[in-house]
C-alpha cells in the first residue's frame, strides 16, 4: 500500500471534494497524512487520514475572507481575482512547500495530492522531484487555442478565426493583463530557491497527473488538452453515517414535491456570503410565484438585509443537506460555486447562475455553454431579471433536457474510485499517467 501526503489551502470548496477522494483512498488501505486548515481537522480525520496542521501563517478561516485578506475589500472583478490569487494562494506558496518537506521527511511519502491552489506542492515537486498529482476544484483553467483566457469568461472557439483571437488573447491577458500576478509566482519561485523562469501563474499544472471532478461535457472542448489531465466525474463528500438534522419546516419541502409545486433552491455557497448580492433579491423576484423557495441562508441576515421578515414562500436555514433536497428540487439558482453546481447536474437539475467574483464567471459561462441553464453575467442580478430566468428553466423544456443528458453522463463515473486508481498508478510508478488514446 502506498504511502500519500495530502494538501488543501484552508478553503471548504478545496478540503471537502479532496475528503471524498481520501476517503475512497483510506478505505483501500493507503496511509494518509493531510496537512490543511485547523478548522477542518475533524473531516481530515473522519475521512481516514493522519491530521498535520498548515503553519500558522498559511491558515485562514475562509467563512470570512475579507478579514484575512483585508486588501480584498471594496475590490470586484479582475482587481479582486488578482489580488486574492496574490494573497491567498501565491504568497503563502514558498512556505507551504517548506511544510511540505518537513511533512516528507516525517511521512517519507509515495506521492503528493494537493488541490490546484495548493502552489507549495508544485513547488516541491520542481525542487525534490516527489511524485505530485493535483486536484481541480474549479472549471478547468488550462490554457489552449482552443479557449479565451480564463477569466474571460468568453465560450470556446468554434472556428479558426476564433482560435486566432485566442492566441492574441492569451498572449494580451495572461501575459500583459496579469502580468503582476506572473511577477509575484516568479518572486515565490525565488523565495523557493527555484529559477524565478519565464512562465505565467496560469501554467502551473502537475506534469504528471490532473484530476478535474466534471465530466466532458461541462467542459470546454480542447484540441491540445495534456494528456495527464484526466476527467473523473463529480466529486463530492457525501454525508456520514450520522446525517445532519432537517429543518424544522422540512415536511412542507416534502408535500410540496408531493403536490408538484415547484421547488427552487437558492444558494450563495461557503465564501462569497453577502446575502444581498443575491439571496436577498432572488427572495423578492420570486415572493408572489406559486412555488417554495429555499435559501441556504441566515434568517437573521435575511431578515436584516430585508428589513423584515422573509416572503410568505420562502424557507431559511443556514444549511441544508443537500442529498435530501435535491432529488426534490425543481431548479436551482446559485453564485456559481463548482460543486454545487456540479451536484446539482448530477441531480438534472436546471440552473440560474449569478457569477461575480472568483472564478465563478467562468463556471456560469460553462453552464450556459452546455445548455442546462442561464448566465445571468453578474453576480449582482435585479429581482426582474432572476424572476425571467427563473421563470424560463422551469418553463422550457430545454434547459431540464440537457441538464439530465449531463447527469446521465456523470451517472456513468465513480469519481471517488476513478481517481483513487489514478493516484494509486502513479504512487507505484512515480510516472506520468497519461490517458489512453482517444480517451
Amino acid at each position: 500500500m502506498a504511502r500519500l501526503l495530502v494538501a488543501t489551502v484552508p478553503m471548504t470548496g478545496h478540503v471537502r471534494p479532496m475528503a471524498a477522494l481520501v476517503r475512497a483512498l483510506a478505505q483501500r488501505g493507503h496511509a494518509i497524512a493531510w496537512q490543511t486548515g485547523r478548522k477542518f481537522e475533524p473531516l481530515v480525520r473522519d475521512s481516514g487520514a493522519a491530521f498535520r496542521p498548515m503553519a500558522p501563517d498559511t491558515d485562514w478561516d475562509d467563512a470570512d475572507i475579507e478579514a484575512a485578506f483585508p486588501g480584498l475589500r471594496r475590490r470586484r472583478g479582475i482587481a479582486r481575482l488578482k489580488a486574492q490569487l496574490d494573497a491567498a494562494f501565491i504568497a503563502p506558496a514558498p512556505r507551504q512547500m517548506r511544510d511540505l518537506e518537513a511533512a516528507c521527511d516525517a511521512f517519507a511519502p509515495d506521492a503528493v495530492l494537493a488541490d490546484q491552489a495548493h502552489l507549495g506542492a508544485a513547488l516541491l515537486h520542481e525542487r525534490h522531484g516527489v511524485p505530485w498529482a493535483g486536484l481541480g476544484v474549479s472549471a478547468l483553467g488550462v490554457p489552449s487555442v482552443d479557449t479565451a483566457p480564463f477569466g474571460s469568461a468568453l465560450p470556446p472557439a468554434r472556428n479558426d478565426g476564433d482560435r486566432s483571437r485566442n492566441r492574441l488573447l492569451n498572449a494580451l491577458i495572461l501575459r500583459g493583463l496579469f502580468a503582476g500576478t506572473n511577477r509575484a509566482w516568479r518572486r515565490a519561485r525565488a523565495a523557493a530557491g527555484l529559477p524565478p523562469g519565464e512562465g505565467t501563474y496560469f501554467d502551473v499544472l502537475s506534469p504528471q497527473l490532473y484530476l478535474q471532478p466534471t465530466v466532458p461535457g461541462f467542459e470546454y472542448v480542447r484540441s491540445d488538452l495534456p494528456p495527464q489531465v484526466h476527467f473523473i466525474g463529480p466529486l463530492w463528500l457525501r454525508e456520514g453515517p450520522r446525517p445532519p438534522a432537517l429543518p424544522a419546516w422540512w415536511a412542507e419541502v416534502e408535500g410540496a414535491h408531493r403536490a408538484g409545486r415547484p421547488l427552487v433552491l437558492v444558494t450563495q455557497g461557503t465564501l462569497a456570503t453577502d446575502v444581498r448580492e443575491l439571496i436577498v433579491p432572488a427572495l423578492r423576484a420570486l415572493a408572489r410565484e406559486d412555488m417554495l423557495v429555499v435559501a441556504t441562508a441566515a434568517p437573521e441576515a435575511v431578515a436584516a438585509a430585508l428589513d423584515g421578515a422573509p416572503p410568505a414562500n420562502a424557507r431559511l436555514a443556514p444549511f441544508v443537506p443537500y442529498p435530501a433536497l435535491l432529488p426534490l428540487l425543481s431548479a436551482v439558482v446559485t453564485n456559481g460555486g463548482y460543486g454545487g453546481v456540479q451536484q446539482a447536474l448530477a441531480h438534472g437539475l436546471p440552473l440560474v447562475v449569478a457569477g461575480g467574483s472568483e472564478e465563478k464567471p467562468e463556471i456560469a459561462a460553462r453552464v450556459a455553454w452546455s445548455g442546462a441553464g442561464l448566465d445571468l453575467r453578474t453576480g449582482r442580478p435585479s429581482p426582474r431579471a432572476l424572476l425571467q430566468a427563473v421563470r424560463r428553466v422551469l418553463d422550457e423544456p430545454a434547459f431540464k433536457t440537457r441538464a439530465r443528458a449531463l447527469a446521465a453522463e456523470m451517472a456513468a463515473f465513480d469519481a471517488p474510485a476513478l481517481g483513487a486508481a489514478l493516484v494509486e498508478r502513479l504512487a507505484a510508478t512515480r510516472a506520468p499517467v497519461l490517458r489512453s488514446a482517444g480517451g
